[in-house]
């Protein structure tokens, strides 16, 4: 009993009692990186390993070394999976220590430019973490920063969700360095502007707003500016797809509000227009602010087309449109509540082919629905090389099946298949997404309430849709409300004869094409 007692009497001594090494709260980090560097050799290297917890740190790399006669000593800091050590190496390293002579400014000594200079503790802190390398030399208050990255990751490629037959073939990829010279590819003008921000203080991320100064509008830019200060407080943003949700002004609309393409051509014909492109590094895509509904209904592929051509693609895409979201829910309608308005004929076969089917029609209409979208899901999860396959022999043999055990009447096979195959026909992903999600709502209004249903969810639809805005731009912009443009909404002029820029976007210079 004794030696139990003794044993409880040590375990809450040794729980109360305070640990001997304490870890450095983050408050005191922030105030070391607030600090600058001293020219004290030893100081410095100490606070470096301390921050970058080296040697536990496994990727984060220090060389030490002898400047040549200056009988000094220095040291490198880099992060060896951002950099070129080859670079750094024949570049800094051996430059430095065969340096025969006793003066000479650093600048003189190495082959490898240097980019900046810096005393501050936490800027150094972050150049270092965006892969640059820093040099530091006893008895020097300053540290030496090179641009020694080399971030690994695709090389440039063909676009994978919006695919185009005619037209440029180049995509955007993770490196955010590739991304701008293909937008700067595309627009060879000393006016257009690439400004950097930091998106999040933890991971750092760098987003980088692309306009043309000489047209973009002043509000709108500073309001896109205070959007990206008021979502910079979070740490968890680490794409451009993430960062999307901080930015729109409805967060749980079903209609999107921005535009995400991973088009550089795209890109750059709305900054021509006035419009801000926002890019991100690691994000293989750009956002478009601000956006209008038929900026999400167009295809990048519409302008490279001849005007007839194009227009044809267009008229098919509103025609889709429609079957998409009013196919499922008309049938449902008609057959329910509206009898009257099937010829005989058609109504005797309907009645037909769905005698022998248990369920009401609103029932096999969303049965085939969700099968529908799971057979999309699963062709679009699974590898590549059988999802197409997937796709193809599920739905045959699911439909095949269905009709046959009665379940199913033929009929809504043809129209599931045809409102599926129509929603494929918008290009947009979030536009294809809202379209799809749209329809159950059409399908259980017109299961309520018949052709009424229907009619009054899209007229509520409509007053919703109208109300929607992005960055103070009218969703239906500049249909409704009216603005001067070049009328580029359902029908596409000749390239002649759009001579304006969207007035919904109040541009420094409205006139893209003058009378010659």
């Amino acid at each position: 009993m004794m030696k139990k007692t003794k044993i409880i009497k040590s375990l809450s001594k040794l729980l109360n009692s305070e640990p001997q090494f304490k870890e450095k709260s983050n408050a005191q980090v922030v105030d070391l990186k607030e600090q600058d560097i001293t020219s004290n050799y030893d100081q410095n290297l100490e606070i470096f390993k301390s921050i970058f917890s080296i040697p536990k740190n496994m990727d984060v790399k220090v060389r030490e070394f002898a400047i040549g006669s200056r009988n000094c000593r220095a040291f490198m800091l880099f992060i060896s999976t951002m950099v070129n050590i080859q670079n750094i190496q024949e570049g800094i390293m051996e430059k430095l220590v065969g340096y025969e002579h006793s003066l000479g400014k650093i600048q003189d000594i190495v082959s490898y430019p240097v980019e900046k200079t810096s005393t501050k503790i936490g800027e150094i802190v972050q150049y270092l973490t965006c892969g640059m390398t820093a040099l530091f030399v006893e008895g020097d208050a300053q540290c030496y920063l090179f641009e020694t990255t080399q971030v690994r990751g695709r090389s440039i490629e063909k676009s994978d969700n919006e695919v185009i037959i005619k037209g440029a073939k180049e995509a955007f990829n993770e490196k955010v360095i590739d991304n701008i010279a293909l937008v700067r590819k595309k627009i060879k003008n000393e006016n257009l502007i690439v400004e950097f921000f930091v998106l999040t203080k933890r991971s750092r991320n760098d987003v980088f707003l692309v306009y043309e100064k000489d047209l973009v509008n002043d509000d709108l830019l500073q309001a896109i500016k205070d959007r990206l200060k008021a979502s910079s407080e979070t740490d968890n943003i680490l794409d451009l797809s993430m960062l999307e949700q901080y930015l729109e002004e409805r967060p749980r609309s079903l209609f999107p509000t921005l535009l995400n393409t991973e088009r550089p051509d795209r890109a750059a014909s709305f900054i021509e227009e006035g419009h801000v492109v926002l890019l991100m590094e690691n994000s293989p895509s750009c956002l478009i602010m601000p956006t209008t509904f038929w900026s999400l209904f167009h295809s990048p592929e519409d302008h490279y087309l001849r005007t007839p051509y194009g227009n044809f693609i267009r008229i098919l895409r509103i025609i889709s449109l429609f079957i998409a979201m009013f196919a499922s829910c008309s049938y449902i309608a008609i057959t329910n509540y509206h009898v009257g308005m099937i010829p005989p004929d058609l109504l005797m076969a309907v009645a037909g082919t769905r005698e022998r089917v248990p369920f009401p029609s609103i029932i096999e209409i969303l049965m085939m629905e969700l099968a529908f979208e799971l057979i999309r899901e699963a062709g679009l999860r699974v590898p590549s090389p059988i999802g197409p396959t997937i796709g193809i022999v599920g739905a045959l043999i699911l439909g095949q099946a269905a009709v046959q055990a009665n379940i199913i009447s033929p009929i809504v096979i043809i129209v599931i298949a045809l409102s599926g195959l129509s929603s494929f026909i918008i290009s947009d992903v979030s536009m294809n997404f809202a379209i799809r999600m749209s329809r159950f709502l059409f399908v259980f209004a017109a299961g309520f309430m018949g052709v009424y249903g229907v009619t009054a969810l899209f007229t509520v639809s409509l007053f919703y849709l109208v109300s929607l805005k992005s960055f103070g731009t009218p969703y239906f912009a500049p249909m409704t409300p009216h603005f001067f443009s070049s009328k580029d909404l359902l029908i596409r002029h000749v390239p002649v004869k759009e001579r304006f820029r969207p007035g919904y976007l109040k541009p420094k210079d409205m006139v893209k094409q003058r009378k010659g």
